[in-house]
């Protein structure tokens, strides 16, 4: 239990042990202290403050505790907490290694479990403390942990909300200094203002960033395919989140540009519908970010003239059904955030077009039929670099470039 003791002008210095402390939070993925963040440039000028000015005391001894969110790899966290300890201990002056204990904590786990027993909100929450209390257990029995405690946290249905409002709370970093009298008896320094400092007796509790009251996530994202629009075809996109790393996406596409006069015909339209699954450690991070593997299927049509010969997509005068031809791809992709609400994805698909295409010449104000031909392609049937907006609450990339 944390408690407090006061050492001012005249009181007689106590045999207790004095201790303060200090911690600091990071973003995701980094080990770097920005002095903004969370005020942590604040509390580490508190902190060297106080080491650096009292006499009264005599310095007997350091403790580092450095900490990450559980989501990535074991390896990655243990090193990534590893950093933040050590980032901690450098940005306080006049602390000499050799009384410094080191502690990386790596996935907190056990942090994460009393948040969850603090927080009544959190959805299925009896079913979380259940995984959470299986996996302290275990670690607790010297049991390493593994990639499998993530992937069960995972397909939990609070999952998502312990990411958003919870994880955070996670990645720091704190620092304690351990502290006796120097001398006995009465300590007077004139000039002085009373001193507060922090006594404990056992090991701190973590310190809880304030957590907001439940409000469900929602990812959603619309696009447009620059690939589409550099060639004169206008189009949009849409994509929805539906949960443990799966979206569904539509697109659609339409160009009607005709000149008679001329006969030029440059037109397009068509769509298609798709299931796509996220992975990797950007996806972990935030839905809709890092790679992708995907199945769509589409139809289209068009009618495509520059002066000459012309081909159209299906048969003259029947409606898109009737004429479409048909498209299915196995897709692999790649979202990289650019700001805090657009990313760029870059995208290809290989799989299979086809139906009928009618080759026709314009002569005399009307086109003639040439010939019309049964099209079967297998290979690649899709391309993107689009431009995503991201909608909806908690859809933002934090920085440029991360979402962390």
């Amino acid at each position: 239990m944390i408690g407090m003791a006061l050492l001012g002008i005249g009181a007689k210095a106590e045999a207790a042990e004095i201790v303060d402390s200090v911690e600091v939070y990071f973003h995701q993925g980094r080990a770097r202290i920005e002095p903004e963040f969370h005020s942590n440039g604040l509390r580490i000028d508190s902190l060297n403050e106080f080491v650096t000015r009292d006499s009264r005391l005599r310095l007997k001894g350091v403790k580092v505790i450095g900490s990450a969110s559980p989501e990535g790899s074991v390896a990655i966290n243990k090193n990534l907490s590893e950093r933040r300890a050590k980032s901690i201990f450098n940005a306080i002056a006049a602390l000499p290694d050799s009384i410094a204990e080191f502690d990386y904590i790596g996935r907190d786990w056990a942090g994460l479990r009393q948040m969850v027993e603090q927080d009544p909100q959190v959805p299925s929450r009896r079913q979380t403390l259940s995984l959470l209390n299986k996996i302290c257990s275990q670690m607790a029995d010297g049991e390493p942990d593994n990639a499998e405690n993530l992937r069960r946290v995972k397909e939990l249905p609070s999952y998502n909300y312990m990411y958003q409002r919870m994880f955070p709370a996670l990645r720091f970093s704190r620092l304690f200094v351990n502290y006796e009298p120097a001398l006995r008896g009465s300590v007077t320094a004139p000039g002085l203002l009373p001193v507060t400092y922090t006594v404990v007796s056992d090991t701190p509790e973590l310190a809880l960033l304030p957590i907001a009251p439940a409000r469900k996530p929602f990812y959603m994202a619309l696009k447009t395919n620059m690939l589409f629009d550099a060639a004169l075809i206008p189009n949009l996109g849409a994509e929805f989140y539906v949960g443990r790393n799966w979206s569904v996406t539509a697109n659609w596409a339409y160009a009607w540009w005709d000149k008679n006069s001329t006969h030029r015909y440059w037109r397009y339209y068509g769509g298609d519908i798709g299931v796509r699954r996220w992975f990797g450690r950007a996806a972990e991070r935030k839905p809709l970010t890092g790679h992708h593997l995907g199945l769509s299927a589409g139809v289209f049509t068009f009618d495509f003239e520059m002066g000459g010969r012309g081909y159209m997509g299906g048969k003259p005068g029947r409606t898109l059904w009737d004429r479409c031809l048909m498209t299915s791809a196995l897709e692999y992709g790649y979202s990289l955030p650019v700001s805090r609400r657009l990313n760029i994805d870059f995208s290809i698909g290989v799989g299979y077009a086809g139906g009928k295409i009618v080759e026709y010449t314009p002569r005399e104000g009307k086109y003639i039929w040439e010939k019309t031909k049964r099209v079967n392609w297998f290979g690649p049937t899709k391309a993107e670099i689009s431009l995503v907006w991201l909608i909806g609450r908690g859809n933002v990339n934090s920085r440029k470039g991360a979402s962390l």
